[in-house]
């Protein structure tokens, strides 16, 4: 089943969600969810979706980069982001912990703010503990772009969107970002967009 996303303004992408427990995540009204997240996120298309995105404020996100999407790169795009196809997955409880302080900058996307993109600096490597979809303690090592969905899926869990976070004058159309900005690096659309 796909699931009708939520898009800024609704005040649930607002909201802390709240954690379940290992046998609420083993309820078969969870598991459907979790499927139904799967189907949504690959609908949509996207890399991730978290519960609020769907109006429901539970610490739940699902997580896929498919190959398919990683095809469609050049190369040095590929490299300057470090990514890489990431299997579906599911995210329970998450908590974040930065394993380093570098930051770097890319464009990133919301299904919930549909059309639009911004640079936003996010932290080059995350370490995660969470629950999987069985309830099963997982800690989860992720560099480059994988650690860039991370934060913002775990984002979604606390009430925060990315455009809390982006640097404000990048915030772009994606008509625009094709038109103007695709083929720039962060340090040229810096210089670029300085009043």
């Amino acid at each position: 089943m796909i699931l009708k996303i939520c898009t800024a303004g609704d005040p649930v992408l607002r909201q802390a969600a709240r954690p379940l427990t290992r046998e609420e995540i083993l309820e078969a009204h969870v598991q459907e969810l979790i499927a139904h997240m799967r189907d949504t996120v690959r609908d949509a298309p996207g890399v991730g979706l978290a519960a609020p995105q769907i109006g429901l404020g539970l610490q739940v996100a699902v997580i896929e980069d498919r190959p398919e999407y990683v095809a469609s790169l050049s190369a040095r795009q590929i490299d300057e982001r470090g990514r890489r196809p990431v299997p579906f997955h599911v995210i329970i409880n998450p908590v974040l912990y930065r394993e380093a302080e570098a930051e770097v900058d890319f464009f990133e996307g919301c299904l919930s703010l549909p059309g639009f993109s911004a640079l936003v600096p996010r932290a080059t490597n995350v370490r995660v503990e969470c629950l999987d979809q069985h309830g099963m303690p997982q800690v989860i090592h992720a560099s480059g772009w994988y650690a860039r969905i991370l934060q913002h899926e775990i984002d979604h869990l606390n009430g925060t969107l990315y455009l809390d976070r982006m640097h404000t004058r990048t915030f772009t159309s994606l008509d625009n970002l094709a038109r103007h900005w695709k083929d720039r690096n962060a340090e040229e659309i810096h210089a670029a967009l300085q009043p």
